[in-house]
């Protein structure tokens, strides 16, 4: 006798990690939601699990100069340079409104020398409604001759240990995918201390015009996201989830349930979505609803049935 699933059933899609609970694994990923407000009208931000906010600084930064953006095939190139209010600004002007957007609020932290890191984490602690901090380490450190603080294990366990120390909340460090082995990139964030992982940042990349004989962007090389890494960085949600005992969020390139669940199976305990944003503003509440049911369809009670359960 063939036993059907249970239609009827309502999955349980709640995780938690880094002792931070979610209503569910759909996060919208920092750079691609603004900081959430600009969203609002094209959809229920209560729904989605988290907003994390665009990369904030210790002062205000303008940005690159135009172009920034650039479609390539399935996916995006930009180069938009952090562009940003500054923490101060964040606090007064952003959180007043994030704090009654109905869900979780991660705010993407970067700097530029790691006393900067901590000058932000620093004045983020005495501001209310924030769940976590995620660390965006693919910045040039220009105390130490512009290297990139995630492309070297020993920077990268060292800032995470010194931005850990001065926080009041968990610390979620965004790896870069432009490295040798990430795992090992994995290892040294969380030798830091660093309470999970975000896998990965953008690709270095870049694209030329055939008619003018120039970059399609203002800075030449700048970072491709979108459907055409996703198989790169479910690579790395695998090899990460295996190097490491703390929780990984996956990210890149989902744009669908089935996206989303791949990294699930790959071992990666929330998703983040990021480019679909671009052309659909309610591409994380879409991926959301057809999570719940893929589920159904399978018959599974949870989300965390998926979790690391790729047959081999």
């Amino acid at each position: 006798m063939i036993i059907q699933p249970d239609m009827s059933q309502v999955p349980d899609l709640t995780v938690e990690f880094a002792g931070i609970r979610l209503s569910n694994p759909v996060i919208a990923a920092s750079g691609t939601f603004g900081y959430g407000e600009e969203f609002e009208r094209f959809a229920d931000l209560r729904r989605i699990g988290g907003i994390c906010v665009k990369g904030t600084s210790a002062r205000p930064i303008d940005g690159n100069l135009p172009p920034r953006l650039y479609p390539t095939p399935s996916g995006m190139l930009n180069s938009i340079g952090l562009e940003n209010i500054g923490v101060d600004a964040f606090i007064r002007d952003k959180m007043p409104y994030l704090r009654n957007a109905g869900c979780a609020v991660f705010v993407n932290v970067f700097g530029f020398t790691e006393d900067e890191y901590a000058e932000v984490v620093e004045k983020l602690n005495a501001c209310a409604g924030i769940a976590g901090y995620e660390l965006n380490i693919s910045c040039p450190n220009t105390k130490h001759g512009g290297m990139i603080f995630g492309q070297n294990a020993s920077s990268t366990e060292r800032l995470t240990r010194l931005v850990k120390k001065r926080a009041r909340r968990p610390v979620i460090v965004k790896l870069s995918p432009n490295v040798t082995d990430i795992s090992e990139l994995a290892r040294a964030a969380e030798d830091g201390g660093a309470d999970a992982l975000t896998v990965a940042n953008t690709f270095l990349a870049m694209a030329i015009d055939t008619d003018t004989f120039k970059p399609r962007i203002h800075t030449i090389t700048g970072g491709l996201s979108g459907p055409a890494i996703r198989p790169l960085t479910l690579r790395m949600v695998y090899q990460c989830t295996r190097a490491v005992k703390i929780p990984v969020i996956g990210l890149g390139g989902i744009a669908r349930a089935e996206d989303a669940v791949e990294y699930f199976l790959a071992g990666a305990s929330a998703i983040q979505v990021g480019t679909a944003s671009f052309y659909d503003p309610r591409a994380p509440l879409g991926v959301l609803d057809d999570l719940g049911k893929f589920l159904k369809k399978k018959g599974l009670s949870s989300i965390r049935n998926l979790v690391g359960q790729m047959q081999q």
